[in-house]
């Protein structure tokens, strides 16, 4: 088996960009169907808006030229190929950290966190430590090979990214993680603690489920309930793509506008602190993103997390791992790090940070600062 690693650069042929702009100027517009705002769905003037900046107001090529800035590469691992952004630090003491975006997300949700991370003194912060970063695309997702058969797992693709650090040459480094990486992050302690310092998710670690209802006080199931109103609003993609995603897929590939439609649904419910996405995030950083599962056409096979990898008989919490030392960016309420304790071996715990569910997006230099602030805690 080869283990070579190879340079990799993005460059969509042009004709590939000439038939997204083909297809978005033939769209077919559904009207707005009566109600207010999103209660049914992504408005249709709003989408028709997001359209109209598509085609005439982003600039594909200048944003495959800034992703092009950072050093990409291919190898093989598991028979499968990975691509993956590695980006040393200047620092010759910096650690070693792997990072894994989420879904519907990419590699591009660490491009604005990856310079804080790298070069912390170019951003002005003296303190704390700088990393080594390594970004791998997760398979199935954008530039990496899509699975060919059933099985995949998250302890699956963690086993993938220790052999690749091991290829890189790094001994020790962290994990990190949010949405599907902080399912990911932890497994990969789990599979090689001898080499993990430690693991810092954004969230998702400590969520209560029915069987923990009998042991919670008054104040606590008063709690419970207010999150499970939270977390059966919007759509349950996890149900959806359980159920049929090859069925979602074959409308996905072939309009630009509805995966647009479904990214625009799934970001506006994944910032909820905001009135629209783009409050938060940048338009082009979103629309960069939702690109490279059109070019790459990976929208269907991204969705194997919901349909197998995140638990045997549905949706499952992170299982979490108490071998080495875990940091959560959102920690949460009393209740919730009771819960994380009993599984995890945390140490880092802050209030207050900033930001919705994709924070390395939203809030990158506070992402970075509490990543040095966790992995300061574990190295000198």
């Amino acid at each position: 088996m080869s283990t070579d690693i190879r340079p990799f650069r993005i460059d969509i042929p042009q004709t590939d960009l000439d038939d997204l702009h083909s297809r978005l100027a033939q769209a077919r517009w559904v009207e707005q169907l009566p109600g207010d705002d999103w209660r049914r769905g992504v408005p249709t003037g709003y989408l028709r808006d997001w359209v109209q900046h598509w085609r005439s107001g982003y600039d594909w090529r200048a944003h495959e030229s800034e992703l092009n800035r950072f050093p990409q590469y291919v190898t093989t691992i598991d028979g499968h190929d990975v691509h993956f952004l590695h980006v040393r630090s200047p620092e010759p003491d910096a650690l070693p950290l792997l990072l894994t975006h989420g879904w519907p997300n990419s590699f591009v949700e660490f491009t604005k966190t990856i310079g804080p991370l790298t070069d912390p003194r170019a951003y002005g912060v003296t303190s704390g430590p700088a990393f080594h970063v390594v970004v791998p695309s997760v398979p199935g997702f954008t530039f990496s090979a899509k699975p060919r058969e059933t099985g995949w797992s998250v302890e699956r693709v963690a086993r993938m990214w220790t052999e690749l650090m091991s290829r890189l040459g790094y001994d020790r480094y962290g994990a990190q993680g949010g949405d599907l990486g902080a399912y990911i992050a932890p497994a990969m302690a789990t599979a090689a603690p001898e080499h993990v310092v430690g693991v810092h998710i954004d969230g998702g670690i400590g969520f209560p489920t029915e069987a923990d209802v009998p042991g919670m006080s008054d104040d606590e199931r008063a709690e419970y309930a207010m999150m499970q109103q939270w977390m059966t609003g919007g759509v349950d993609h996890h149900t959806l793509l359980r159920a049929a995603p090859q069925t979602f897929a074959h409308a996905w590939q072939d309009s630009p506008v509805a995966l647009l439609s479904w990214m625009l649904q799934k970001f506006n419910e994944f910032t909820p602190m905001a009135d629209v996405p783009e409050d938060v995030i940048d338009r082009d950083h979103i629309l960069t993103n939702v690109c490279l599962y059109w070019f790459t056409g990976t929208v269907g096979s991204s969705s194997w997390p919901m349909y197998e990898g995140l638990g045997k008989d549905g949706f499952a919490w992170p299982t979490g791992q108490d071998l080495v030392p875990t940091g959560v960016y959102g920690g949460g309420s009393a209740l919730m790090r009771r819960l994380a304790e009993r599984d995890n071996r945390v140490v880092h715990w802050p209030e207050g940070n900033p930001g919705n569910h994709f924070v390395a997006m939203e809030v990158p230099d506070a992402h970075a600062a509490d990543i040095r602030a966790f992995f300061g805690m574990l190295v000198p």
